[in-house]
């Protein structure tokens, strides 16, 4: 039985990082026998330096990615430039052709400037959502995802999340049963709850530029426990209520209730990571009105339940 042939496709000033996870992975004997027949590829068939750190000799040049089942991208270097037109052309062809295309955290840009990705769901690091989706209007970017396929494309978000892509390849062609194997050999779960949403810092808040919606958002995070009315803020704001819908939602990009909804989230997560009290209490001091409604909540936005937040970040 031939084995997977995966070509692991290197380019300047490579991260050892994002090398080293595909490279470790589908290296790796499982009961003494070989999973995939791995190839180092490079355009020029040639080394490769890692950021000064380390020099990579390739198996061969882009006539590997003629038969390779697998053509997997592990980053990428410069954002702002497309693969050379041999490399993305090789791409190209592998995929028509039917072969699984793969691009780990940055490597996604090097897929979506073939083509491949457009019309397409995709994943990649969530520093880089204002930038993908502005480069590539085309593509359906998921920013909470840790991996995306569609249509034989696999994306990843960043780095870490490199190795859940991994794993997640090795399930789909072995099983679960391998693929657990390799997961214990790294020390690192075979499958991650939650997604990419978890890890993304939020941005720090900015003021808007109405003066009086200003004050009023100032004064609802302080007092976040309170219920409100648009009627109510409205009369405060000195508008009537469609006014003040109108100006609330150009300034915040929200809804009342999706901003309220937002910052009692962003509250219970501090609550979560620096304090011991209770869920239900946490819940209480975010403002929302039962800790069921706050588990939900929780849920929906950030994919992991509050308790495990608080194992992970605690």
């Amino acid at each position: 039985m031939n084995l997977p042939c995966i070509a692991l496709v290197l380019y300047p000033n490579i991260s050892p990082f994002h090398f080293s996870i595909p490279y470790m992975i589908f290296n790796l004997e499982v009961e003494e026998r070989k999973l995939f027949d791995l190839k180092i590829v490079s355009i020029e068939n040639k080394k490769h330096e890692t950021q000064n750190v380390m020099t990579i000799k390739s198996d061969g040049g882009l006539e590997v990615l003629e038969k390779a089942d697998i053509i997997m991208i592990p980053g990428w270097h410069d954002l702002t430039k497309p693969p050379k037109p041999c490399l993305a052309n090789a791409i190209y062809q592998a995929y028509t052709r039917g072969a699984q295309i793969v691009g780990l955290c940055y490597g996604t840009y090097a897929l979506a400037y073939t083509g491949i990705l457009d019309g397409k769901k995709a994943s990649t690091h969530w520093m880089a959502e204002i930038d993908f989706k502005k480069r590539f209007p085309k593509i359906t970017l998921d920013n909470n995802a840790l991996y995306v396929e569609d249509h034989h494309v696999i994306t990843s978000a960043g780095t870490a999340a490199s190795l859940d892509c991994c794993l997640y390849i090795v399930r789909k062609i072995y099983g679960g049963k391998i693929a657990n194997k390799i997961a214990r050999v790294m020390v690192a779960p075979p499958h991650r709850e939650g997604g990419q949403a978890q890890y993304i810092e939020h941005p720090i808040v900015m003021a808007v530029h109405n003066k009086q919606i200003n004050a009023l958002l100032d004064n609802l995070r302080k007092n976040l426990t309170k219920s409100y009315t648009i009627d109510e803020l409205a009369k405060k704001a000195s508008m009537s209520r469609s006014t003040f819908t109108r100006h609330f939602k150009k300034e915040t990009g929200m809804t009342l209730v999706g901003w309220l909804t937002n910052e009692r989230l962003l509250r219970s997560k501090e609550l979560l990571e620096t304090s011991s009290l209770s869920i239900e209490k946490i819940a209480e001091l975010s403002g929302f009105q039962n800790t069921t409604s706050f588990r939900q909540y929780f849920k929906n936005r950030y994919q992991v339940s509050p308790n495990v937040w608080r194992r992970t970040f605690s």
